[in-house]
């Protein structure tokens, strides 16, 4: 028997709540299990026993965006995979909840199929749609952000990793590994140590990094 992905469900609104449950269980091997009116109520069951395998969470809620959410979970030690829900389909919005640790996001608007794409990327390579994010922030310039200059200087084959990284072609860690001459766990030694050296999460928060500085194409 196929084992169902488990999720957890955060939105102020119960009909909408209902939808997506409806939605997901129409799939077959998604199910949803928990279930919270508000990033409050959510926060304050932390740590769950029999936790979900990850979140739908929505970003527009009271008393706590999804945004401050994700910011509150960042500061917890255990791993969440959660996916962003909006409907402000908007750059700054998405920059900051990958910045605050989402896997990946989607407009309220999508299909289901776009939600099961979404989902079980997440669930299998750790984020969802690193090709989209490239495409919006190379079409996007905040003119409050000039060219900053990055406090710690990058090795050759760390911006050479980072361009592997920020390549249209979306590769996996393995073919970066191979392109690079490398094992793929001497490969995790330099994303770990990016990763810990400006408190970076996942490989779309490498993308959002290159850009802030201009590390690599297509950022230059």
């Amino acid at each position: 028997m196929e084992t169902k992905i488990r999720i957890g469900l955060i939105d102020d609104h119960k009909i909408v709540r209902h939808g997506i449950k409806e939605l997901l269980h129409k799939l077959g091997n998604i199910t949803v299990t928990h279930e919270f009116d508000s990033g409050v109520e959510f926060l304050s069951t932390l740590p769950l026993k029999d936790a979900p395998d990850m979140y739908i969470l929505d970003y527009s809620m009271p008393q706590m965006n999804g945004i401050q959410v994700l910011k509150e979970l960042e500061r917890k030690t255990d791993e969440y995979l959660v996916l962003l829900l909006t409907q402000h389909f908007d750059e700054n919005i998405i920059s900051d909840a990958y910045n605050a640790g989402a896997r990946g996001f989607l407009n309220k608007n999508c299909t289901a199929h776009d939600l099961a794409f979404a989902i079980n990327n997440i669930m299998t390579i750790g984020y969802n749609n690193v090709a989209d994010i490239l495409k919006r922030v190379k079409n996007f310039e905040d003119p409050n952000n000039e060219h900053l200059k990055i406090p710690i200087e990058l090795s050759d084959r760390e911006l050479e990793f980072l361009t592997l990284v920020c390549n249209d072609e979306e590769f996996t860690y393995e073919q970066m590994a191979l392109k690079m001459g490398l094992s793929v766990k001497s490969l995790e030694g330099y994303r770990a140590g990016l990763f810990d050296r400006f408190g970076i999460k996942s490989k779309v928060g490498l993308v959002l990094f290159s850009y802030k500085y201009k590390l690599t194409a297509p950022f230059l």
